[in-house]
C-alpha cells in the first residue's frame, strides 16, 4: 500500500483535492482534524499543552485554539514545541489508520505541515497542492474572515512554497485554470494501476 501525503500552504486547496480522492473511494486521513480530536480527547496531550502554554490553553475544559494560535503563529520556537507535543500522537494514530486500510492500493494523509516535520517519514509519496499567493489570501479571507496580515503571519510560519516545490513528488496546480479533477485522476490511476 502506498501512503500518499497531500500538503500545501494555507488556502491552497488541500481539502478540495482530498474530497476528490474521497469521492474516488480513497480513505483520507485529515491530520489537522485528527490532531484537534486527539487534543480534546487525550489527557496526556492536554496536560503537556497546559504545562507549556499555561492554564489559558483550555477554557472550560475546551482547547483554546485562538489563544494558542496567537502564540505559535508569532513565535516559531513555540510552534515547534506545540508540534513536538501533538505530532507523535498523530503519527501513532496515522499508523493505525494505515493498518486498517492495508488491503487497499493507497491511502491519503492530508496535512498542512508535512514537509517541515518527521511526518514526511511516514509517507511514501508527497503531492503538493500549489496556488498563487493572492488566490490563497482571497480564499482564506472569505472562508474565515481573517485579515491579510493574519493570513500572512500564518503563511510566514510555514515553509516557503519554493522549498516545498523542491521536496514534492507531484504538484497539483490549484489556480482555477487547471482541472483539479484531471490532476487527481491522473495520480489515482498511477497508484491503482501499479
Amino acid at each position: 500500500m502506498i501512503r500518499l501525503g497531500v500538503t500545501g500552504g494555507i488556502g491552497s486547496g488541500k481539502t478540495t483535492v482530498c474530497a476528490i480522492f474521497e469521492h474516488l473511494g480513497v480513505p483520507v486521513y485529515y491530520a489537522d482534524i485528527r490532531a484537534k480530536q486527539l487534543v480534546d480527547q487525550d489527557p496526556e496531550i492536554k496536560q503537556a499543552i497546559i504545562n507549556e502554554f499555561g492554564q489559558e490553553s483550555f477554557k472550560n475544559n475546551i482547547y483554546n485554539r485562538s489563544f494558542i494560535a496567537s502564540i505559535v503563529f508569532n513565535d516559531r520556537s513555540k510552534l515547534e514545541k506545540l508540534n513536538d507535543i501533538i505530532h507523535p500522537a498523530v503519527l501513532n494514530d496515522w499508523n493505525k489508520f494505515c493498518q486498517q486500510h492495508s488491503q487497499l492500493p493507497y491511502v491519503v494523509k492530508e496535512a498542512a505541515i508535512m514537509l517541515e516535520t518527521d511526518s514526511k517519514n511516514s509517507i511514501d509519496e508527497i503531492a503538493l497542492v500549489f496556488a498563487p499567493l493572492d488566490l490563497r489570501i482571497k480564499r482564506v479571507s472569505s472562508r474565515d474572515g481573517s485579515t491579510e496580515a493574519e493570513i500572512m503571519a500564518r503563511i510566514n510560519a510555514q515553509m516557503p512554497e519554493e522549498e516545498k516545490l523542491k521536496l514534492a513528488d507531484y504538484v497539483i496546480i490549484n489556480d482555477e485554470k487547471n482541472s483539479l479533477i484531471e490532476q487527481v485522476m491522473s495520480l489515482h490511476h498511477k497508484f491503482v494501476d501499479q
